[in-house]
């Protein structure tokens, strides 16, 4: 009886320190001309978990109207870890398909709007950095696409204060290249929330659930790999 209660404890506070955890993702964007590399890490309990997502390519495909994309995971820092890489497209037709299936789950959820303001807004932004270099050659188009660039990157930082809490302020910087066509831009974000906000989230949205099973598309795959 005495270890059953035990177990019983021991499991209650597994549970609630898994609902006061915060969950810290990482997102590192790179872009350069025609090349993308992006890398998202999810980490918990101070980087003891992690799980590492890398994508080291995105591309136009030159034979279809598609993005070309390759991709790998990890768990941890060990690399024997690494799961292989992959490579698939994003199509026109897998769009579509998860935006109506957005849309039909939207339309089961009653309050859908509410429920999600109320957890971005739970959600903390720790740091933010995003730096540009750019030109075209043209000292007069390069300055103006310098000045919309930064019309831009101060339109993002207002959307992002208006909706999510920023600990600081975001790093921003536009350096402007007069002699040669360049583009390129790195950003870097790391935000926070705890995971029993999620959970809730998760729970309210079960509670509001209205109809029946959506009509949702299966058939029709956002990734579609390629051999």
């Amino acid at each position: 009886m005495n270890w059953l209660v035990i177990a019983l404890i021991i499991i209650i506070l597994f549970i609630l320190l898994i609902i006061f955890s915060k969950l810290t993702i990482l997102l590192n964007y790179f872009h350069h001309n025609d090349n993308d590399e992006l890398k998202i890490q999810f980490r918990i309990w101070f980087g003891l978990i992690r799980y590492t997502i890398n994508v080291p390519l995105v591309k136009i495909d030159d034979n279809s109207p598609s993005i070309v994309v390759k991709g790998s995971t990890q768990m941890g820092d060990s690399g024997e870890k690494e799961s292989p890489t992959k490579e698939g497209q994003i199509t026109k037709e897998g769009l579509m398909g998860k935006f109506t299936n957005a849309k039909e789950i939207i339309h089961h959820v009653s309050n859908m709007n509410v429920i999600v303001s109320k957890f971005i807004k739970r959600i903390v932004i720790k740091h933010f950095e995003w730096h540009s270099l750019v030109g075209v050659g043209d000292a007069a188009h390069t300055g103006i696409i310098t000045g919309a660039l930064w019309t831009l990157k101060g339109s993002v930082v207002g959307m992002l204060s208006n909706f999510l809490r920023l600990k600081e302020m975001p790093i921003l910087s536009v350096t402007p290249h007069f002699q040669m066509a360049i583009l390129q831009t790195h950003i870097t974000c790391i935000f926070q929330f705890r995971i029993g906000y999620a959970i809730l989230a998760g729970l309210k949205l079960i509670k509001f659930w209205k109809g029946g099973r959506p009509n949702l598309k299966m058939d029709t795959a956002l990734f579609e790999g390629k051999n």
